[in-house]
């Protein structure tokens, strides 16, 4: 087995899901490399020994500058041609999905996305994906190689095992037609704040706030408890709460140590999301809420007046 994983990166930081990724190829048998491509990508490669690459290309070219998937796909099918890898795995992003999707095409690969998991059976590769709206598990397989597999974000924690890899630079060869596309413009959003994925701490807010100005007492109670702030996804369909801090099914899978849900009834779509917490307290009006079926402490009450009280208490207890 010999396994490429794509390590995507920001501000010269490997992303945790990619790392996640990385540790869980290492674990398996076989030749373990990883590529980074883009700017600072030998700075980033040199790191990734840590996370179980025994290899690292890094590939840096102006075609490279912008986070575009089809030059990327350029790089990794060159790398798969001339190294011969049997598996390509890759944690979840926009710019992953995006890549994996056009590898699959290009390549004629079957691709399993959304895993959660991977082993080895004997000498068949073997996937672990939810199925059923999160309620069952699929093992899933290839038929031919290269494999390709996309995992679920937040599912698989980096390992530092202390190693070291061979940084390989790459000259890549990018298609005129893959660079077709041109990044005019990046927007961020501003937060305080750790992520969602980083979090040791995540207070969540649901539609029972009542309206999106509501939310400030989530972020109040986040801040004491040096935390960041999750959503629904109907808070955030409802433009209550930006994208990237959803949790669940069709958002990001975290694993806090603790998790508050803040008027979130609990249904099986944001459960996926959370249920890995070390501790769950839900806090919510409704005593039948599906939540409080699997929340470790659960406050049946009036949000509003509860929150402020156990900010402040917080606020009192951790500046003596």
């Amino acid at each position: 087995m010999s396994t490429l994983v794509f390590v995507e990166h920001h501000d010269r930081a490997p992303q945790e899901s990619a790392l996640g990724v990385l540790g869980k190829a290492a674990s398996l048998e076989g030749d373990v490399a990883a590529v980074v491509c883009g700017e600072h990508a030998r700075e980033v490669a040199a790191e990734l020994g840590r996370y179980g690459a025994q290899r690292v290309f890094a590939a840096d070219a102006p075609a490279l500058a912008a986070p575009l998937p089809q030059p990327r796909v350029d790089v990794i099918t060159a790398l798969i041609g001339e190294h011969g890898f049997d598996t390509v795995l890759l944690g979840s992003s926009v710019l992953a999905a995006d890549i994996a999707a056009a590898l699959a095409a290009r390549l004629e690969a079957g691709l399993n996305y959304g895993l959660v998991d991977l082993r080895l059976d004997g000498d068949r590769l073997v996937g672990v994906q939810p199925i059923l709206g999160d309620s069952a598990y699929a093992n899933v397989g290839w038929t031919a190689t290269p494999r390709l597999a996309l995992f679920r974000s937040g599912v698989l924690e980096p390992r530092d095992v202390g190693g070291s890899a061979d940084v390989i630079n790459v000259s890549p060869s990018v298609h005129e037609w893959s660079q077709a596309a041109r990044l005019l413009e990046q927007d961020r959003g501003e937060s305080e704040g750790p992520s969602i994925e980083e979090a040791d701490i995540i207070v969540a807010g649901g539609r029972g706030l009542g309206a999106p100005e509501h939310f400030s007492i989530v972020e109040d109670l986040a801040q004491a408890l040096g935390g960041a702030v999750g959503a629904t996804r109907a808070v955030v369909d409802a433009g209550w709460y930006p994208y990237s801090t959803q949790v669940g099914q069709t958002g990001k899978t975290v694993t806090p140590k603790l998790y508050v849900a803040c008027g979130i009834s609990g249904a099986i779509q944001h459960k996926v999301g959370m249920q890995n917490a070390s501790v769950i307290v839900a806090i919510n009006k409704d005593r039948n809420a599906p939540i409080f079926d699997y929340c470790d402490l659960g406050v049946v009450g009036d949000l509003h007046q509860i929150m402020p009280k156990l900010t402040e208490l917080i606020r009192q207890r951790t500046s003596g």
